[in-house]
């Protein structure tokens, strides 16, 4: 696919279609890497998107247990008060 490059301002840019935005689910930001010979372009993700919905899928699952049922015997947690 080429897309023409128009000036923006003193800048130039692209403009990128409808389709394209909402196929790779790009918001307001794109995160933007410059490769050896090539840009890539990312959608940003919000840090921990998902993670709600893994928990309750953890839950629902019986995957959310503690690997250590209690304290272990020998810890003294007196010293920390």
């Amino acid at each position: 696919m080429e897309i023409p490059i128009i000036r923006i301002g003193n800048s130039k840019g692209i403009l990128l279609s409808k389709v394209l935005m909402e196929r790779y689910k790009f918001g307001n930001k794109i995160e933007l890497t410059m490769r050896r010979n090539h840009l890539e372009l990312k959608p940003v993700k919000a840090p921990r998107e998902g993670w709600a919905a893994q928990f309750k899928k953890m839950h629902a699952e019986g995957a959310d247990q503690l690997f250590i049922d209690r304290v272990l015997e020998d810890e003294y947690f007196d010293e920390w008060e």
